[in-house]
């Protein structure tokens, strides 16, 4: 992507997070809603928008919903506030990314916790061999 796009990105990603956060009042929206990337067409027409819900699925669904019959307002507040030719078209899809980032790290936590238990067992072990025969020699 070119420097421009990535701008135009992180544009589109901030002010839609603001507005979503101060002037849109859908009581589906009320959750945790997280703009995670914004993606525009090289020709600046179209941006799809990835946003993260959290919640249960019918929440998220919901939730998109409700952004999805925002859009409109979301453009028109968004052409005031851009200074750009064409304020592009937006598309909005869920994104799971961090759901899965959160569910990995929990399986890594899981995994070095029963390292450090283990090695922790082993170096108990270890100790106890080690002081269990000096102290039968000093007696």
């Amino acid at each position: 992507m070119s420097r421009r796009i990535d701008r135009v990105n992180e544009l589109l990603r901030l002010e839609i997070s603001q507005v979503l956060a101060r002037q849109i009042k859908d009581p589906r929206l009320s959750g945790v809603i997280t703009i995670t990337e914004v993606r525009t067409a090289p020709d600046l027409r179209n941006a799809l928008v990835l946003l993260s819900v959290m919640g249960d699925q019918e929440a998220k669904e919901s939730a998109l919903a409700g952004i999805e019959s925002a859009a409109k307002f979301l453009r028109r507040e968004l052409r005031g506030r851009l200074t750009m030719r064409y304020v592009p078209f937006l598309r909005f899809a869920l994104d799971d990314s961090l759901e899965h980032a959160d569910r990995l790290m929990g399986i890594i936590n899981q995994i070095q916790e029963s390292q450090i238990g283990s090695v922790g067992a082993e170096i108990t072990a270890v100790e106890d061999s080690q002081s269990s025969p000096a102290s039968t020699n000093g007696s």
